[in-house]
């Protein structure tokens, strides 16, 4: 019982904390609800068995929900790069070409890439905008700066990720995998599949 109370009390103490750390991970709708499911979390771990530093477990279950939530955000954005490429470019235009295809999500993943590389506010900007759709008033407030910071990191980061892009396509790291899988096709006897 008691150490219920410390663990409310701990929650109590730090929440202000607990929602600046995962801030800086997930945009401003989802930190509410990740703070507030780190608390359900730890009341639940609670009544297994006692916590010996709840804070130090109330942090780390905030920022593994957070990074959980991230992950989960880029495979949606991956998904819908996916169903969007495919509705622009219709269904049968990947079925028809997978070297296409491959291609494709291999830039996706390079962009992606890209975008991990990028220095943490502007990637911040960056992702908020892109990703997120958040205006640069929202992304501002959000980060504590000015506008005008957004709009600077939101350009150094599509400049940063257009140059990776390039540089990638210089040295043909996108173009190893249309050889690579070119070459599978071509060494490999034709199926009945191949034949249509």
């Amino acid at each position: 019982m008691d150490s219920d109370k410390s663990l409310d009390r701990t929650y109590l103490s730090i929440v202000g904390r607990l929602k600046r750390a995962v801030a800086g991970i997930v945009p401003p709708r989802e930190v509410e609800d990740i703070v507030q499911e780190t608390y359900v979390r730890a009341c639940q771990a609670e009544r297994e068995s006692p916590i010996a530093a709840p804070r130090s477990f109330l942090f780390r279950t905030a920022r593994n929900l957070a990074l959980d939530h991230a992950k989960r955000a880029e495979t949606r954005l991956s998904e819908s790069f996916d169903e969007d490429e495919a509705g622009h470019l219709g269904r049968q235009a990947y079925a028809g070409d997978p070297l296409r295809e491959a291609v494709s999500h291999e830039e996706f993943s390079l962009f992606c890439e890209a975008v991990r590389l990028l220095p943490a506010q502007c990637r911040r900007a960056f992702v908020l905008k892109k990703v997120y759709g958040y205006s640069r008033r929202e992304i501002a407030v959000h980060m504590g700066v000015s506008e005008n910071t957004v709009q600077t990191q939101i350009a150094r980061g599509m400049k940063a990720c257009m140059q990776f892009m390039e540089r990638c396509e210089r040295e043909g790291r996108v173009n190893q995998v249309v050889e690579l899988k070119t070459s599978r096709l071509s060494s490999r006897p034709a199926s009945k599949d191949d034949l249509g």
